[in-house]
């Protein structure tokens, strides 16, 4: 029995005999099946053609990502916190090297997901660092490829965890879709692409689905706006490298008014 990845979106599937007829993430209109084909991999392969980065972005705060890019790409983020440390979003690639570095580091307590294009191996990460929980939105539940009892699912609009650190929620790219905010020094937002820092590290964008350019309603702006407004940031770091170290808040205030101009 084998745990298959999809080599497009990165996400592991249920043990199962042979390679799954297709991938539901995929298959969704927020993401695509590879024009080539889908197509399947496993850890154990993924550990042989790949390594993981793991780079100091801010204070307390780790990118780790792969080279050369698996799947979509996307980092995860480690925050270091005094009440133990949290692994933002999560990459397919697990390895020993990334196991010892994080150990080193006071390893995971817990593991959180701001939407369902990074399940990728979840339950690999969560069994590896002490069955710590991992916790995913109920509302995206149904995209949840691998069960396990060390996901928790979590609902209504905020999740608190500790050190005044929560999960947002949302919506908008997935109706369960959340951000992680620290009040850390003047607050910081981890937000995936449920909001997507912008090329020019000054503005943002949301979207239905990024791939395929498709755009969400000003209902579903606003809804997003609105859940993250009260809270006081000065920086966000999203899933592609892209981030914005100072004055992220005035940017999403700005982002968001401009888009919903445009869409009128």
């Amino acid at each position: 029995m084998i745990h298959f990845i999809c080599t497009t979106c990165g996400v592991q599937y249920e043990a199962r005999e042979k390679t799954p007829e297709y991938c539901p993430v995929c298959e969704d209109d927020r993401q695509y099946v590879n024009p080539a084909g889908q197509s399947w991999t496993t850890l154990e392969q993924v550990q042989k053609t790949h390594r993981n980065i793991i780079e100091l972005v801010a204070p307390d705060l780790y990118a780790i990502y792969s080279t050369p890019d698996f799947a979509i790409g996307q980092r995860a983020h480690l925050l270091i916190t005094p009440g133990g440390n949290i692994l933002w979003d999560c990459i397919a690639n697990l390895d020993a090297s990334t196991i010892k570095i994080i150990q080193l580091l006071g390893g995971i307590r817990a593991i959180a997901l701001s939407h369902p294009h990074y399940f990728s191996t979840i339950v690999e990460w969560s069994h590896v660092f002490g069955n710590i929980p991992v916790y995913v939105h109920q509302l995206d539940a149904q995209w949840l490829q691998r069960r396990d009892d060390a996901i928790k699912l979590w609902s209504g609009n905020e999740f608190p965890l500790w050190d005044g650190i929560k999960l947002v929620l949302c919506g908008g790219h997935f109706p369960g879709a959340n951000v992680l905010y620290t009040p850390a020094g003047k607050g910081l937002l981890l937000v995936g692409d449920v909001i997507q820092v912008s090329s020019d590290r000054k503005t943002v964008s949301v979207m239905y689905s990024y791939p395929n350019n498709i755009p969400l309603s000003a209902r579903e702006i606003n809804t997003l706006h609105v859940a993250i407004k009260p809270l006081a940031y000065d920086a966000m770091y999203g899933a592609f490298g892209k981030y914005i170290k100072t004055g992220a808040q005035a940017a999403v205030d700005f982002s968001l008014e401009r888009y919903l101009q445009r869409i009128k």
